[in-house]
């Protein structure tokens, strides 16, 4: 009769037996590796196909990375690759015997006769390094959520930048040698001297891409005034002239207005259509025609706007990955930086110890996601009780000393009309109506300029001030007429008065 199981004892499942004996190895293909490595040796080919797919770390065995570390020394001094060569190299850094010797390596290429179907090979290679990445980093997050002391939103923050550097298809490097910078730098200047236009991402405004060259990626922008100057105004342009006329990918945190508010500007930007109109919706048979045909180019654009109030510098960093993973953006822009929040276990101290933890994390991020990051700022009240010129200067920037120091670029917008001031203070004396400036006040890799913009109020954007001295001798040159005083209607030239434009729900002018 058989015994029941209390006392024959624990039964064990046959499966549980045989992965006791096996054990747990890691993902690898140490066969490929060998057969890559073999083909790069022998096929001149097949380091062209994987060189930019393979690292070092890609490889399982200690004596592949070694092989391969020597070849990619080869590629980059674009000296010949081959039996001879590597096995030099190897001596050369002292790592032969590691390799395997000469025997080994003579071994590697009498397993294959050329460089077919590399690239496939690699990629799997590639892909048994994710799966061990990410058995890493889970064992790295299981360890740390055991620890009673680690912040629970430090953690997921920790987490996903692990997992946003796997899905990158690279694990980040902690160190590069001289060498291998100066090649990239190189490689980079030569690409950019063979490429049209800027390096970096244009704003729409030429004086100030002139300045640039762009927003570059990684930098950190500080666009800083006080209320009513146009802040929003002046980063909805540039993210309407980079989604919409250069198709590039812009995601707009909004943490003062809406995202309806924000898309009403830019329909009104886009359609010359009133804000006022806009709201009412009071629009004549011809506007509504007006409307449909032009927003269609806003419609199609790449622009991505998020307006979750009191965004933590943890959501945003989340956010940002994803929208980064999901859509490539190329430009984040943040609606302001004083409306952020620290968040998880940053919470506490001081108002000025919190926006400098916000401030280095955006640093932060615009190095990890490689673009550029635009944080609007506001201004301290010191510009209004300053007498003479109310141009601003950095020290007027709120908790001035850590964003100064973090950012790579500070500017600020003045518009003289807004404090009554009716002609700028230069010596031509030119008058100030619907005019701004756009001051760069810090760039930590180029020049200092204060660059004139249009400031068209009553449609909430900024303009090239260049933009509306030639269309109207163009006008004029077509109607055969001499230019005049009253050669110009309202709707070509708006008045002070609609510079100002109307005040959005809270009362802050555009």
């Amino acid at each position: 009769m058989k015994q029941p199981n209390a006392v024959q004892g624990y039964k064990v499942d046959k499966s549980t037996i045989i992965n006791l004996e096996k054990g747990k190895i890691p993902p690898q293909a140490t066969d490929l590796e060998e057969v890559v490595l073999g083909a790069m040796m022998i096929d001149k080919k097949g380091v062209d196909e994987v060189i930019d797919i393979l690292s070092p770390d890609a490889f399982y065995k200690e004596a592949h990375k070694h092989i391969f570390e020597a070849i990619f020394k080869l590629f980059e001094n674009s000296e010949p690759i081959d039996l001879l060569t590597v096995s030099s190299q190897l001596k050369k850094d002292q790592k032969l015997e590691v390799a395997g010797g000469d025997f080994y390596l003579i071994s590697l290429t009498q397993r294959v006769s050329s460089s077919a179907h590399i690239e496939f090979h690699a990629r799997i290679i590639l892909q048994k390094f994710i799966q061990r990445s990410l058995i890493k980093i889970s064992n790295e997050i299981i360890e740390e959520a055991y620890d009673e002391t680690k912040d629970v939103f430090d953690l997921l923050d920790t987490a996903e930048a692990k997992l946003y550097e796997v899905t990158q298809g690279n694990v980040k490097k902690s160190t590069e040698s001289a060498q291998s910078l100066v090649i990239q730098a190189k490689k980079k200047i030569e690409e950019m001297s063979n490429k049209e236009g800027m390096s970096g991402i244009p704003t729409g405004f030429n004086k100030l891409d002139e300045l640039t060259s762009g927003w570059q990626p990684s930098d950190l922008i500080i666009v800083a005034a006080r209320p009513g100057m146009g802040k929003t105004a002046i980063t909805l342009t540039m993210a309407r002239n980079m989604a919409v006329d250069s198709n590039i990918p812009v995601a707009f945190f909004s943490l003062e207005m809406s995202s309806v508010q924000l898309i009403t500007r830019l329909i009104s930007s886009e359609t010359t259509l009133s804000s006022e109109k806009l709201r009412t919706g009071k629009l004549e048979k011809h506007e509504w025609e007006q409307l449909n045909v032009k927003v269609k180019a806003l419609e199609n654009a790449p622009l991505f706007i998020d307006d979750t109030p009191s965004l933590s510098i943890f959501d945003l960093r989340a956010k940002a990955r994803r929208l980064a993973s999901q859509y490539g953006i190329k430009m984040i822009m943040i609606d302001y930086l004083q409306l952020m929040t620290a968040g998880g276990s940053q919470k506490g101290g001081n108002r000025e110890q919190e926006i400098s933890m916000i401030s280095r994390n955006l640093k932060a991020l615009a190095k990890e996601l490689s673009v550029p990051v635009i944080a609007l700022s506001q201004l301290s009240r010191a510009v209004e009780t300053r007498g003479g010129s109310k141009r601003p200067l950095l020290s007027d920037l709120r908790e001035s000393g850590a964003i100064e120091q973090d950012a790579d670029i500070v500017s600020f917008i003045y518009r003289p009309e807004y404090y009554k001031i009716d002609e700028w203070d230069d010596d031509e004396r030119s008058p100030t109506a619907g005019q701004g400036e756009f001051i760069v006040a810090k760039h930590r890799n180029g020049g200092l300029e204060n660059i004139r913009l249009k400031f068209v109020g009553h449609l909430g954007k900024f303009e090239n001030l260049d933009d509306f001295d030639t269309p109207f001798g163009e006008f004029h040159s077509k109607m055969n007429e001499t230019p005049s005083d009253n050669a110009f209607t309202p709707d070509n030239f708006p008045s002070a008065s609609d510079a100002f434009g109307s005040p959005d729900d809270d009362g802050v002018p555009f």
